[in-house]
Formats: C-alpha cells, sequence, structure tokens
C-alpha cells in the first residue's frame, strides 16, 4: 500500500519558491514555476519515500530505546 505524499497548497508554493531560490544562488538560473513544480513532483514522488521511510525508521530505533528504559526501570521481585 503506497500512499503518495500530499502538499497543501501553501507547502507547495513555499517549496516552489525554495527551489526557485536555491537554483538562482547556487547555480545563477532562473527556474520558471512550471519547471519548479515539475522537480517538485520528482522529488516528492521519488525521492520523498525515501525520507518518509528514514523517519518511519529513526522513529521506531527511538520508540524501541524508550521501550528498553522503561524494562531498566522494573522494580525487581524478590
Amino acid at each position: 500500500m503506497q500512499q503518495s505524499i500530499k502538499l497543501s497548497e501553501s507547502q507547495r508554493t513555499e517549496m516552489v519558491r525554495s527551489l526557485q531560490n536555491y537554483f538562482e544562488q547556487e547555480k545563477d538560473e532562473q527556474l520558471g514555476d512550471l519547471a519548479a513544480g515539475l522537480l517538485l513532483d520528482f522529488i516528492v514522488e521519488e525521492l520523498g519515500p525515501i525520507f518518509y521511510n528514514a523517519g518511519i525508521e529513526a522513529s521506531y530505533q527511538f520508540m524501541n530505546e524508550k521501550i528498553e528504559d522503561l524494562f531498566g526501570i522494573q522494580v525487581r521481585e524478590r
């Protein structure tokens, strides 16, 4: 079950502007709205799941560490 990543209109606009700023500052190139939007779509569709899965894995590891901490504070039975 693969779900697509949904962006709000304001998030999408902000990300498009961010890509345009990056290209202007780092590559000295103008990136139009269409090109930036297509690049954003590629990043979300192709790279987004990788970042998402990395976040899930980090959360899983964090939660496992906290569960282990709980076992560490158990009262010892006599």
